[in-house]
C-alpha cells in the first residue's frame, strides 16, 4: 500500500509564495509518476504538474507554467510543488497522488492520493 502525506499548505497574500510536500512511503516510489492536482468545491479535480518516474515534469495547468516547478528529493522521498507569484485563483485543496507508469494529467489515472492540503490565496 503507498501512503502519501501532504504538508505546507496555508493562507498567503496575492504575490506570495508557498512550498507544499509529499511524503511517499513506498520504496520503490521512483518507479511512480507523482503528480500535484488541486480542487475547489463544485469543480473537477485539475491536474497542475507532474513528475514522470524518469523526471520529466509536466505542467497541465496553463496558468501553473512559470510559476510553479515540481520537483523531488529521492533520498527523503518527498515531491514539492514551489509555488511563487501566487494569485487568488490559485486557492484550491491540493492533493498529491500517485501512479503505476508514464505521466497523465487525468486524475482518473491515478491510484493513490494523500489527505489534501488547503491553499488560500487573498487579494
Amino acid at each position: 500500500q503507498v501512503q502519501l502525506v501532504e504538508s505546507g499548505g496555508g493562507s498567503v497574500q496575492a504575490g506570495g509564495s508557498l512550498r507544499l510536500s509529499c511524503a511517499i512511503s513506498k520504496s520503490t516510489y521512483s518507479t511512480y509518476t507523482m503528480g500535484w492536482f488541486r480542487q475547489v468545491p463544485g469543480k473537477e479535480r485539475e491536474g497542475v504538474a507532474l513528475l514522470s518516474a524518469g523526471g520529466s515534469s509536466t505542467y497541465c495547468a496553463d496558468s501553473a507554467k512559470g510559476r510553479f516547478t515540481v520537483s523531488k528529493d529521492n533520498t527523503k522521498r518527498t515531491l514539492y510543488l514551489e509555488m511563487n507569484s501566487l494569485k487568488p485563483e490559485d486557492t484550491a485543496m491540493y492533493y498529491c497522488a500517485a501512479k503505476f507508469g508514464g505521466a497523465a494529467c487525468s486524475s482518473h489515472w491515478y491510484n493513490y492520493w494523500g489527505q489534501g492540503t488547503q491553499v488560500t490565496v487573498s487579494s
